[in-house]
């Protein structure tokens, strides 16, 4: 069952600047940060109130840790993904199924919530999330 929309995921070639304008302008704070295999900050979850997020990535640096298309961004591009939060993922995944939607496995993201993936009718992606015990998401703010 969806509870709420869980975060807003947005790229960008100017990861420290719009990190700055999102907590220094909009007062928000850092949950946590993405980090890669060689140490580089590649993105950073900002707490919105109520267990909702923006999530910003570098565009470059989001490609090269998990792949796809690295497509120039332009003015109202940048949304990469929205997320709903869920309860029940296995059951949810299945009645969606049923339904007739395409929707991939579910698996454990970086932040150690479970995640599926499916489309829109127009292409636009959808992170359907379980959090865990684990689940960065849940943990102290890092700052």
């Amino acid at each position: 069952m969806i509870r709420k929309l869980a975060h807003l995921c947005l790229v960008t070639d100017q990861l420290e600047a719009l990190k700055t304008f999102y907590t220094e302008k909009l007062n928000l704070t850092v949950q946590f940060v993405f980090t890669n295999a060689d140490k580089q900050t590649f993105g950073y979850y900002l707490a919105c109130g109520d267990s909702t997020f923006i999530e910003i990535f570098d565009r470059t640096l989001k490609q090269k840790q998990w792949g796809g298309p690295l497509d120039p961004l332009r003015g109202g591009n940048q949304m990469n993904h929205l997320c709903f939060e869920i309860t029940g993922l296995k059951e949810f995944r299945q009645m969606l199924l049923d339904r007739g939607v395409k929707i991939g496995e579910i698996h454990q993201g970086m932040d150690y919530s479970l995640q599926a993936w499916a489309n829109d009718p127009d292409g636009n992606a959808i992170e359907f999330m379980e959090y865990t015990f684990a689940s960065w998401q849940l943990k102290p703010p890092v700052a």
